[in-house]
């Protein structure tokens, strides 16, 4: 099916998400943090990343995806300025602050999924699938 990375600094969680994504029939490459992910993504070349937010920063994650979606010509992500991004976060549970997931009120570039964590493994699976049929 389809090269997805997962980036997030929960171990575990990556390591269950693995498994689960591996099960549905898709290649899985992991990373620990935006910057590793960053590397990777030019590595691995993936159609699809699933990001967290809250890494080595409280924003590893949103500093990501705007180096991933930059218009600049020069950008070394150019060729995934339009990949399909699932962002996974906690923020309102950890920070206790609210920001809107709806995609009209969105603060990030481009098309992007939000799922809150803990992540319901259905609805990643199936944000997933429809993100990928978009991308087609």
């Amino acid at each position: 099916m389809a090269r997805i990375l997962l980036v997030d600094d929960d171990r575990d969680l990556t390591e269950s998400l693995s498994q689960v994504l591996r099960v549905a029939g898709h290649q899985v490459e992991v990373a620990h943090s935006a910057a590793e992910g960053l590397n990777k993504l030019l590595e691995v070349k993936p159609d699809l990343l699933v990001l967290d937010v809250m890494m080595e920063t409280d924003t590893a994650g949103f500093e990501a995806v705007y180096k991933i979606r930059s218009e600049r010509p020069d950008s070394k992500y150019r060729e995934f300025r339009d990949i399909p991004i699932i962002i996974l976060t906690a923020i309102d549970q950890v920070t206790n602050s609210r920001f809107s997931l709806d995609q009209e009120e969105s603060f990030l570039p481009g098309h992007n999924e939000f799922l809150t964590k803990p992540v319901e493994v259905d609805e990643l699976l199936e944000k997933i699938k429809s993100a990928l049929e978009r991308k087609k």
